[in-house]
């Protein structure tokens, strides 16, 4: 963490790592300890530790997206670009610090649908449903709205079965999605699979 980080930041910054680690339920003491930064501080900063649970998931979103999902000058075939993200998930699970994915951790801890940080873990989890839909329409897949949802899950089913099992996945979710488009007759593009 920055010394030059200001306290909101320390917090968001803590937070997200111990709430990852170590689950939403964590205390306001052990968060404030790890920021440095004092209680009456946190809540001048935060109007709950809801809201900083939100605000901690919603800051680390973009970060993790752009370690999943390829960006719009990789000029691989949609099908290709979907299989990144598996691709991406298996090597996150290979380096030994994967703990799950953080939306699907974070809203079956909360258990409330309407907690903010289920909210802001429902909104993350649509984009990638959402990026998925969008490669799809881009390959001409029939039914890419039904797919997408059917993606998404293989991803959140792969990130459940990598902290279950603790071990690597083995391509068993890159494997799994082209299985899916396959019978979906999504093309597999001028590139061959890596």
């Amino acid at each position: 963490m920055s010394t030059s980080a200001t306290p909101r930041e320390r917090l968001l910054d803590a937070a997200g790592e111990l709430f990852y680690r170590d689950g939403v339920n964590i205390g306001v003491d052990a968060l404030c300890k790890a920021a440095g930064v004092s209680k009456k501080s946190m809540y001048q900063l935060f109007r709950s530790k809801d809201e900083l649970i939100a605000e901690s998931l919603a800051s680390r979103g973009p970060a993790y997206q752009l370690l999943l999902q390829p960006g719009p000058e990789d000029e691989r075939s949609p099908r290709e670009r979907i299989l990144t993200v598996f691709e991406r998930q298996d090597e996150l699970v290979a380096s030994g610090n994967y703990l799950g994915c953080p939306y699907v951790s974070t809203a079956v801890e909360l258990k409330n649908p309407e907690h903010p940080g289920s909210v802001v873990a429902r909104h993350f989890k649509q984009q990638l449903t959402d990026f998925f839909h969008r490669e799809l329409v881009k390959a001409g897949a029939d039914d890419a709205s039904t797919l997408a949802i059917q993606l998404t899950m293989v991803f959140d089913g792969a990130s459940a079965r990598a902290v279950v099992r603790a071990q690597p996945l083995g391509g068993i979710g890159a494997v799994t999605a082209g299985a899916l488009m396959d019978a979906a007759g999504v093309p597999a593009g001028e590139f061959a699979l890596r």
